[in-house]
C-alpha cells in the first residue's frame, strides 16, 4: 500500500510533509509533490503533517481522486526527489480546498 497526494496540493504545495518521510518518497513538481507508490513504506508519518489534507492512504482514496494514485506514480518518474521542507508558494491560504485545480497542475 502507498499515500497518495491529492488534488488539493496543486497550488498549495505545503511540504511540512517531506522533511518525515523516512525513505524520501516525495517528488516536487512545479505546483504540486508527488509521493512515489514504489519507495512508500506506508509508515503513515506523512499525512498528519499535510496542511492541506492533500495525503491519503490508497485505501482511503475517494473515488473522484482515484486517478492520483496513477498520477503521482507517472509523475515520480521524472520529477526530483524533495527531502527538505520550503516555503509554500504566498498564494498557498487561498488556493488550499478549491476545487477543480486539476487543470492548473503544471508538469
Amino acid at each position: 500500500m502507498t499515500f497518495v497526494v491529492m488534488e488539493n496540493c496543486i497550488k498549495c504545495k505545503y511540504t511540512d510533509c517531506v522533511e518525515v518521510c523516512p525513505v524520501d518518497c516525495f517528488h516536487e513538481g512545479p505546483n504540486f509533490l508527488v509521493i512515489d507508490p514504489d519507495e512508500c513504506i506506508d509508515c503513515t508519518l506523512c499525512e498528519p503533517e499535510c496542511p492541506a489534507n492533500a495525503i491519503v492512504s490508497e485505501d482511503d482514496l475517494p473515488d473522484d481522486q482515484s486517478h492520483f494514485l496513477e498520477l503521482n506514480a507517472e509523475l515520480a518518474k521524472g520529477w526530483p526527489v524533495i527531502t527538505e521542507q520550503i516555503d509554500p508558494p504566498e498564494d498557498a491560504t487561498e488556493w488550499d480546498g478549491k476545487e477543480g485545480k486539476l487543470e492548473l497542475l503544471e508538469r
